[in-house]
C-alpha cells in the first residue's frame, strides 16, 4: 500500500524498491519541489544495525556534490518510518537501458563510463567507497546524462566495516575479487565494477554467468573472461584493453585511480575519433575504387579526380600516427621485434626453414597425416582448457576423464594419453571442496544464527541468514539450508 504523506511530502507513485526499502515519488506541499523520497522498510527499521546503516547512506550523501551523483535534499523520521529525500532524475535506469537495447556502441559506453569516473572521483576524494556500482545504480536522462545513485553499502575509509567480519557485500555480477574474498573494498573495487559494466555495456553479457551467485563469486576470483572483442569483433583495440586492465583479479594492475581512468577515456575517444576523420580522408582503393557515379555525375564520367590524391605531407603524417598507435598498443614484446637485428635474424631462420621445408616433403607429409589424427584429441584437450580457465573445473574435468578412456590402451596416442593424464591431475587438484565440508558450514553459520537471536544480537543473525539464502539460492544440493534461513527470516519479519 502506497502511503498518502512522507513527511513534507505528498506521495505520488511508488518508483522503485530495494533490499533497505522503498523509493516513491514525492511532492513537497509548501515549495511544490519534486523529489524521489526513500523509506526504510517497517522491519527493518525497528533494527538499531539498519537504521545505523540507513543514517551512514545519508552522511555519505551529504558530503557528496557532483553533477554526476544524485544530490540530497534532507531526512527526517516519523514513528518507526525513517526516510530521506533526493534529487528525482527523470529518465531510465542503464539496466533498463541495456535491456531494451541489449548493447550499446562502444563510443556511448565510453561516454557513461567517463560520466560514472566523474561521480567515483567525488566520491573517493570525500573518502567513500560506493561498493555496489552497477547498471541499476545508474540513472540516465533523456539527454544522456549520468548520475550515480544508492550509497547503501557504501564503505568509508577509515570507518567500522558495516558487516560482520567476513561477510561479502556487492553485487555477485559486477563485484570485485577482493569483495568476494570478503576483503575491504578500496578506489580500484570500484573501477572493477565499472570494468564489469563497460563489459555489459559493449557486449551485451556480464563478464561471469553462473547458474548462483556462489558460481559467479568463484569465477570473479578464479575464472578468466571472454576478451569483449570476441563478442564485438570491430571493437577498438584500445577499448578492449581498456576492458581488460579495468578486470585484473589483482587491483595494482588497474588503473590506480578515477581520474586516471576518466583521461585515458578521454584520450581514447579523441585517437579513435582521430583516427576515424583520417580514414575518410584516404581515397578507395579496390577494383571499383573511383569508378562508380554520384548522384551528380553523369553515366559514363569518372569519378577518379572527385577524391583528391594525398600529397606527401599527407601520407608522410599517416605513416607517423600510424606507428604512435603501434607503439602506444605494444609493450616489451613490440619493441623486441621492432629491432632491425632481430628482424635480419628472423629473415634468416626463414629462409633456412624453407630450404629445410623444400628437402623434406616426406617427412612432412607423413607428420600431416599424424596429426590429423590426433586433432579430435587436441581438439577435446583445448576444450577442457578452455573450461578450467574460465572457472569450470568439474566440467573440464569430465571432458579429460572421458578422452582418458577413449584414449586408453592405444599405443598410437601414448603421448597424448600422457598429457591428458598430467591436466586430468592438475584440474583435479582445483576442484573445489565436496558438499561435505559446505554442509558443515552452513550448518554452522545456522546454528551461530540461531545462537545469535536468542542472545538478542537479531541484526548479525539477520546478515548471517540473508546471506545463505543470497548465495546458495538455486543451487539445490543446498536447498535444505537455504530454505531454513528463509524460514528463520519469516519468523523474525512476522515477530515484528
Amino acid at each position: 500500500m502506497i502511503p498518502e504523506r512522507i513527511g513534507p511530502y505528498q506521495i505520488l507513485e511508488k518508483i522503485g524498491s530495494g533490499g533497505m526499502g522503498n523509493v516513491y515519488l514525492g511532492k513537497e506541499s509548501q515549495t511544490g519541489q519534486v523529489a524521489a523520497v526513500k523509506v526504510l522498510s517497517a522491519s527493518l527499521a525497528r533494527e538499531t544495525g539498519f537504521r545505523d546503516r540507513f543514517h551512514r547512506e545519508i552522511e555519505a550523501m551529504k558530503k557528496l556534490q557532483n553533477a554526476h551523483i544524485v544530490t540530497l535534499y534532507g531526512s527526517g523520521s516519523e514513528g518507526e518510518n525513517y526516510y530521506y529525500s533526493m534529487e528525482y532524475v527523470p529518465g531510465e535506469t542503464l539496466m533498463s537501458l541495456l535491456r531494451r537495447e541489449k548493447r550499446l556502441p562502444w563510443r556511448r559506453a565510453c561516454e557513461i563510463a567517463i560520466d560514472v569516473c566523474q561521480a567515483l572521483k567525488a566520491a573517493h576524494d570525500a573518502g567513500i567507497i560506493h561498493r555496489d556500482l552497477k547498471p541499476s545504480n545508474l540513472l540516465v536522462t533523456p539527454e544522456g546524462f549520468v548520475k550515480l545513485t544508492d550509497f547503501g553499502v557504501a564503505q568509508v575509509f577509515a570507518s567500522d566495516r558495516l558487516t560482520v567480519t567476513g561477510g561479502i557485500i556487492g553485487t555477485a555480477e559486477y563485484m570485485s575479487p577482493e569483495q568476494a574474498e570478503g576483503k575491504r573494498a578500496g578506489k580500484q573495487s570500484d573501477l572493477y565494477s565499472l570494468g564489469a559494466v563497460m563489459y555489459a555495456m559493449v557486449t551485451g553479457r556480464t563478464p561471469f554467468v553462473g547458474n548462483t551467485a556462489v558460481e559467479v563469486i568463484q569465477k570473479h576470483k578464479f575464472g578468466v573472461f571472454d576478451p569483449p572483442r570476441l563478442y564485438v569483433p570491430d571493437l577498438p583495440q584500445r577499448v578492449n584493453d581498456t576492458i581488460c586492465r579495468l578486470l585484473e583479479k589483482d587491483p595494482q594492475k588497474r588503473f590506480p585511480d578515477a581520474l586516471v581512468l576518466l583521461r585515458h577515456l578521454e584520450q581514447t575517444v579523441r585517437l579513435e575519433d582521430y583516427v576515424t576523420a583520417d580514414e575518410t580522408l584516404v581515397p578507395p582503393v579496390g577494383e571499383d575504387a573511383g569508378l562508380g557515379e554520384t548522384p551528380s555525375s553523369k553515366p559514363g564520367q569518372s569519378n577518379v579526380a572527385a577524391t583528391p590524391s594525398p600529397g606527401p605531407a599527407t601520407l608522410m603524417q599517416s605513416l607517423m600516427k600510424a606507428e604512435l598507435s603501434e607503439v602506444m598498443q605494444g609493450g616489451i614484446l613490440t619493441a623486441f621485434f621492432n629491432n632491425t637485428f632481430v628482424l635480419l635474424a628472423l629473415l634468416v631462420l626463414l629462409i633456412a626453414g624453407g630450404i629445410w621445408l623444400a628437402r623434406k616433403p616426406n617427412d612432412l607429409e607423413s607428420d600431416d597425416s599424424a596429426m590429423a589424427s590426433k586433432s579430435e584429441a587436441i581438439r577435446l584437450m583445448q576444450l577442457a582448457r578452455h573450461y578450467r580457465k574460465v572457472g569450470d573445473p568439474r566440467k573440464s574435468e569430465r571432458i579429460l576423464a572421458a578422452l582418458s578412456s577413449v584414449l586408453e590402451e592405444n599405443d598410437e596416442f601414448s603421448e597424448l594419453q600422457t598429457e591428458v593424464q598430467k591436466s586430468l591431475a592438475r584440474v583435479r587438484r582445483d576442484l573445489p571442496a565436496d558438499n561435505h565440508d559446505r554442509d558443515q558450514m552452513l550448518e554452522f553459520a545456522l546454528k551461530r544464527a540461531e545462537r545469535l537471536e536468542n542472545s538478542g544480537n537479531k541484526l548479525n543473525a539477520i546478515e548471517i541468514w540473508r546471506s545463505i539464502v543470497e548465495l546458495y539460492k538455486g543451487d539445490t544440493s543446498a536447498a535444505r539450508y537455504v530454505e531454513q534461513a528463509e524460514q528463520a527470516l519469516g519468523g523474525t519479519a512476522h515477530a515484528h
